[in-house]
């Protein structure tokens, strides 16, 4: 019999228990959630730690694996999906493609081709960092500045944060002089903003 508990600390995770599991813990993504397979005698401390193992064994796994120009453009799709579910016209880019020649920003977009590339440096990063770049590009297929409307669409991103805080400890650690300025909101009319 498997029993599911509740997921620990942390969006998109599902912990599966089972007893007929006796030794060995096991994950998988099942789209954009991380199931977790353990044995049902597992204490929830013994939990905790095998899910956060498993969870960045997947993740190490996944950054040697590159994504494919296919899979991002799938991946796009799923994000537009999820949190642009009102914008289904514009939000889906025709294509999405690495880059080797950004070397001063993580991503880039063109609303009038609806084509976005992002830089090859984000291609070992967790997927979360990868989504966040993607999304933050899809946001400017609908909306071309950095406005307050803007950051609305932004804000249902659920790791923008976390995903911006480690872009800026990638880029300080390797001394890369990526720009993050367009990243503030502000009240200057989109006209007058560099797109980023």
């Amino acid at each position: 019999m498997t029993e599911q508990s509740a997921p620990p600390a942390g969006p998109d995770i599902e912990v599966r228990r089972s007893a007929r599991r006796r030794s060995t813990v096991s994950a998988y993504r099942d789209g954009e959630r991380v199931v977790v397979l353990i044995p049902a005698r597992f204490s929830a401390r013994e939990e905790r730690e095998w899910v956060d193992r498993m969870v960045q064994r997947l993740e190490r796994r996944e950054r040697r694996t590159p994504r494919s120009d296919e899979q991002l453009l799938a991946r796009a799709g799923g994000l537009a999906r999820r949190y642009l579910p009102d914008h289904p016209a514009v939000a889906v880019p025709a294509s999405v493609r690495w880059v080797g020649n950004q070397n001063g920003r993580w991503g880039s977009c063109t609303p009038a081709d609806r084509t976005i590339r992002l830089s090859r440096r984000l291609s070992g990063m967790p997927d979360w960092v990868v989504d966040y770049v993607l999304f933050h590009e899809l946001c400017h297929l609908v909306v071309a500045g950095h406005d307050a409307q803007f950051w609305a669409l932004m804000a249902r991103y659920p790791r923008t944060e976390r995903a911006r805080g480690f872009l800026e400890g990638v880029s300080a650690t390797a001394g890369l002089a990526l720009r993050d300025t367009d990243d503030e909101p502000s009240e200057e009319p989109a006209s007058e903003q560099e797109v980023g």
